[in-house]
């Protein structure tokens, strides 16, 4: 083709362009140029990881996949499924292939066989908005689960695992399955001689993911070349017992997981001689200020655990927000935390028989030096206790769920750390039947409401529970999950954090600029 050509067609496109330019944005025609918010717009693909269940025995663990009734996400069906990792499934072609002579016959050992689940099959497949799915495997060390939802199942999917552990480290073990990332720091881990605790690795990915693991104490940085450059296969979880990782036995020990290459879903298990065990999940991301919500009004001892990732120190006012207002604990009214150190401080029983949430602020106001927080938990004394984790956490936001929940044992706790908040609180649909809740609840700015959530009309298996914010606020949420058993109260809580079910989607605009030389 001819230059000359091009250069007529060139002319043509720019032409075309401005014209174009012009129809849009007419002379007077100021509307067009004012900014505008750019729309929301739900998310049209979640992914979801949910660690291994752990080694125990007599072991049972429920999963449970929800999404609110207001997902509409891309306008179609859409899937939500919660599949094992591959590595279960070679684990389960190499058992079968133990099990059989070398002419290839099953051996007879006269021992019943348990039928194992299918693991190219989904353990839980979501197939409607509104109305959770549940899922029980009673296997000592159920494997990873790898998910993804679509379409309109995709917006604000929620999945929790709980395990009720009856022998050895007994105890309810509770966690919301998480989004994967490449950051995670874990305050109130511990690698002392009475406790048990794993990092669980989970990659989503079909690459192999490297991950490095670091603990600091109340001295800084543990030296440990164990914990670095760990792969996890892809779609496949990798436990590690971090007291492995070091030869020092210490109480606080904050834990921080990064990856340099891939992305993974991470958790601590943590398990104590005396308290039992549960899930310790991942503090919100490094703020000045933070909120630990849902301290059980019958907390016996309370510990918080901090750690400064920053070069500077940070000096922290502890406030609890109870059921009336805000109070410091009497002795522990600060908290000096060194740069890269782990501090801890006994508050005991802080909550004196109210339900209450912590708050760690600046002491000199302003957005003060960031940190990250947890919270260990005890119920009951003597051989009755159990243990429990609180992490700081983010707002509930828009919206926000917790997945499993029954029809007794669970206490909903809203928090208000700033103005007073209008929250509604959605019951779903029960699992196995039972008719949508819905009540409305205020939240007096500085304080925390603790109370029995609602329950479905007709409830029959489990439920969920999604918190919306209507004004005010913000609101921080947990709930607690109670299933006393022998005279032990075996509890778990889980914080809820915004599901992030729609995103901010921008305008385009037209810019003639590119034509300019």
């Amino acid at each position: 083709m001819k230059s000359s050509n091009l250069s007529l067609i060139a002319g043509i496109v720019a032409l075309a362009a401005v014209t174009g330019f012009a129809a849009l944005t007419a002379p007077g025609d100021t509307a067009a140029a004012e900014p505008k918010a750019a729309p929301r717009l739900p998310v049209e693909r979640s992914s979801l990881l949910c660690p291994s269940s752990g080694r125990a025995d007599l072991a049972k663990t429920t999963y449970t996949s929800f999404t609110p009734a207001s997902g509409t996400g891309g306008g179609e069906a859409g899937t939500a499924e919660l599949m094992s990792s591959t590595a279960a499934a070679a684990d389960d072609k190499d058992d079968k292939k133990d099990d059989k002579d070398d002419k290839g016959k099953k051996k007879d050992d006269g021992k019943k066989e348990e039928k194992k689940a299918d693991p190219t099959k989904p353990v839980v497949s979501l197939k409607e908005p509104g109305k959770p799915v549940t899922a029980d495997v009673s296997a000592a060390d159920a494997p990873a689960l790898v998910g993804t939802a679509t379409g309109r199942l995709a917006p604000g999917w929620t999945a929790q695992q709980t395990t009720t552990v009856e022998a050895g480290s007994r105890g309810l073990l509770g966690i919301s399955c998480t989004a994967p990332g490449t950051d995670f720091w874990f305050p109130a881990a511990s690698t002392a001689k009475s406790r048990e605790d794993y990092v669980h690795l989970t990659n989503p990915d079909d690459t192999a993911a490297v991950a490095d693991i670091e603990l600091y104490g109340p001295k800084g940085l543990l030296k440990s070349e164990v914990g670095e450059g760990i792969t996890v296969p892809a779609r496949s979880g990798v436990p590690v017992l971090i007291s492995t990782l070091t030869s020092e036995a210490i109480e606080d020990v904050t834990v921080h997981v990064t990856t340099r290459t891939g992305r993974v879903g991470a958790a601590v298990r943590t398990a104590d001689e005396k308290t039992g065990s549960d899930w310790l999940p991942a503090s919100t991301a490094p703020n000045g200020t933070l909120v630990l919500p849902g301290i059980p009004a019958d907390a016996t001892s309370v510990r918080l655990v901090a750690f400064v990732p920053g070069d500077d120190d940070a000096d922290l006012k502890i406030r609890l927000l109870g059921k009336t207002g805000a109070f410091a604990p009497l002795g522990n009214e600060d908290l000096h935390v060194k740069s890269k150190m782990t501090a801890g401080v006994d508050l005991k029983d802080i909550t004196r028989g109210e339900p209450g949430s912590l708050m760690l602020t600046p002491v000199k106001g302003g957005k003060g030096t960031p940190v990250v927080a947890a919270l260990r938990v005890v119920r009951g004394k003597g051989d009755g206790q159990e243990s429990g984790y609180i992490p700081a956490s983010g707002p509930v936001g828009a919206q926000a769920t917790v997945a499993d929940n029954r029809a007794k044992g669970s206490t909903l706790s809203l928090t208000a750390p700033g103005a007073t908040a209008t929250v509604k609180v959605i019951a779903s649909a029960g699992s196995e039947g039972g008719e949508q809740t819905v009540k409305t609840y205020t939240v007096k700015g500085g304080t925390t409401l603790a109370f029995e959530p609602p329950v479905p009309s007709g409830l029959k298996g489990g439920y969920a529970l999604t918190v919306r914010t209507e004004s005010g606020g913000p609101v921080h949420a947990a709930r607690t999950l109670s299933l006393p058993q022998d005279g032990v109260q075996m509890f778990t809580v889980q914080t809820l954090a915004d599901d992030r079910g729609t995103v901010s989607v921008p305008s385009a605009v037209q810019d003639l600029s590119v034509l300019d030389d």
